[in-house]
């Protein structure tokens, strides 16, 4: 999206234009814009108006591409030492894996180059590993030295106090001092997604502006002179405004926490014409995810679309694909209307089209322009070949996802899998896709998607697996049931149950577990709480409950009698029959912590 052309530096108001966007299979959207709007400063330029992207190559930078367009400045990336050592602003937007982002910026001099910019106190935004290679060194996959400027070394967080590592959601700020570019949090949650962090100490005291808890304080932010660094993601970190349209400027819809603090880095002279509203936040937030099932229609048009028990078809004569809208419309309309993440799952699997070319790459694409708070995509990620005979391994697929504005990928198939050979040999061979994309972007971009069967029991002991007492008995009275996997969309069922899948990914390197239930999925009557507990019961990292939301009384539920961290629904947002911001209203009367 192009910025306007503005003939001084400053901030002015002027009356904005339509930008087409053109889409897949001919579609094209207009972006509505409103009366006015405060401008970005030129984009045309570089000059004074260039920012400096250090991009090593791992994980999601598209999203801080995308707001730092937005703000009207060009982008200069980094090639070689001297770019960084000639820049006048430079933001380094760490994602993935500290050894592996250390090791690209040793073997090509950056580091070196890195450590006399910073030393010189010459603008400076580090974000996640870019917080977190200021310090000695890190715990991850090492020890691994950091660049030594900031005392202290990066350490895992500690599950056995309670807490679910990887720390992924959105979270509040204590702020120490004055941070220059948090000076407009007040009080709002910010998007973090992590395992280790650096705590405060007196040796880094004098850096430090603001801390987080989860468990223990951690540093969240520091700051010194020009230098500035945050754990947390503000290019993840937008907030809403209140219009009617998805269909605005940018500018418009994240006028929150997220972009004030880039603006604050990037345009400190400039001023804002309204400030984020004030936040009430105070812990980690529970989070609201919106679904959208994505599938190509009978038309070949990509829909989003919504299963009766995975059935995906309307039970009429033609016995079309059900389909409730366009994926990058209904995202946007999401983000607007408060939801904490948005997961696509691709149930279509574009198995014949060149990896550049997969349709939902495009929809990543479009969709990272306007939506600011994480994405998620699953479906396809696996090794595979396409019409044209090239091979394509399961981490170019990943890394392709990733590049085109995905935060986090999720597996499905292929690690139910890799966990029943992990169960069967008790060897990691470092084979799979989860432990290949876990090991190169790190544990927190990973999910693993569960799609569990109920299988009723009389006893508890009839099978191998894990069962539950349950309590909505089966068809013939049963007390008992184990929750068989499954494969393929639901279509085949495997030797392994949802608990010892769980407990396997985990150690396998999964960050965290979207855990689906094939008899609750549409049927509005709840979570299946039973699955939940167990589930979340039974490992460390964060579980996202699914399948079966039909009112808002069912988000209270599940959090209340539950460990899960995240509730996710599809077809109650497509149908409007309950909007999210109705949703976390109801979560706040029962004194559950929301973003609001």
């Amino acid at each position: 999206m192009e910025a306007a052309t503005l003939n001084s530096p400053q901030f002015t108001t002027v009356r904005s234009r339509r930008s087409p966007l053109k889409l897949y299979n001919n579609h094209s959207i207009s972006f509505k814009s409103p009366a006015k709007f405060s401008v970005r400063a030129s984009a045309t330029g570089g000059g004074d108006y260039a920012v400096t992207l250090l991009d090593y190559g791992a994980g999601n930078v598209q999203s801080i591409r995308n707001a730092i367009r937005y703000l009207g400045l060009h982008i200069k990336d980094v090639q070689t030492p001297e770019d960084i050592l000639n820049a006048k602003r430079l933001i380094v937007p760490g994602v993935g894996a500290f050894a592996a982002m250390m090791d690209v910026l040793n073997r090509n001099g950056m580091a070196e180059a890195l450590h006399t910019y910073i030393e010189k106190d010459r603008p400076f935004l580090g974000i996640c590993l870019g917080l977190q290679l200021l310090f000695e060194s890190s715990e991850e996959n090492g020890p691994v030295k950091g660049l030594g400027l900031i005392p202290g070394m990066v350490g895992r967080f500690d599950s056995s106090n309670g807490c679910r590592v990887p720390h992924i959601g959105w979270n509040s700020l204590k702020v120490k001092k004055d941070s220059v570019i948090l000076d407009d949090v007040a009080n709002s949650h910010v998007y973090f997604v992590h395992s280790y962090r650096a705590v405060p100490s007196e040796e880094n005291e004098e850096w430090i502006s603001s801390t987080c808890n989860y468990g223990i304080d951690f540093i969240s932010s520091i700051r010194r002179g020009n230098v500035h660094a945050v754990q947390f993601h503000p290019e993840k970190s937008g907030g809403k405004f209140p219009i009617s349209s998805f269909y605005v400027y940018l500018l418009e819809i994240i006028i929150d926490v997220g972009l004030s603090i880039l603006r604050k880095f990037l345009l400190p002279n400039s001023s804002l014409t309204k400030k984020p509203l004030e936040g009430k936040a105070t812990k980690l937030a529970k989070r609201v995810i919106a679904c959208l099932d994505v599938r190509t229609n009978d038309n070949g048009d990509l829909v989003v679309t919504k299963g009766d028990q995975y059935d995906v078809r309307e039970q009429t004569k033609e016995n079309e694909v059900r389909n409730l809208g366009k994926p990058v419309e209904l995202a946007g309309q999401y983000y607007i209307d408060g939801a904490d993440e948005v997961s696509f799952l691709n149930i279509t699997g574009f198995r014949d089209f060149p990896l550049g070319d997969l349709p939902m790459l495009q929809i990543l694409r479009y969709t990272s322009e306007n939506v600011f708070v994480p994405l998620t995509v699953g479906g396809g990620i696996r090794d595979f070949t396409d019409a044209n005979g090239r091979y394509y391994s399961s981490l170019e697929v990943a890394s392709e996802y990733f590049r085109s504005g995905a935060d986090k990928i999720s597996i499905g198939s292929d690690a139910v899998y890799a966990a029943e050979e992990y169960l069967k040999t008790g060897i990691k061979t470092g084979n799979s896709s989860l432990e290949q994309i876990s090991r190169v972007y790190g544990n927190q971009a990973v999910v693993v998607s569960i799609d569990p069967r109920r299988q009723y029991l009389t006893s508890p002991y009839e099978v191998e697996f894990k069962s539950v007492k349950v309590r909505n008995l089966g068809p013939n009275g049963e007390e008992y049931a184990w929750y068989q996997c499954t494969v393929n969309g639901g279509r085949e069922g495997r030797p392994i149950g949802a608990y010892e899948l769980a407990k396997a990914v985990e150690e396998l390197g999964a960050g965290e577990i979207l855990l689906n239930c094939i008899d609750c999925d549409g049927q509005g009557q709840g979570f299946d709480i039973d699955l939940v507990k167990l589930i979340s019961d039974a490992v460390s990292i964060p579980v996202i409950a699914s399948s079966g939301a039909g009112k808002a009384e069912h988000f209270s539920d599940v959090f209340s009698e539950t460990n899960a961290s995240a509730a996710l629904a599809a077809g109650i947002f497509h149908r409007k029959e309950v909007p999210i911001q109705s949703v976390k209203d109801h979560l706040l009367k029962k004194g559950i912590e929301v973003r609001i």
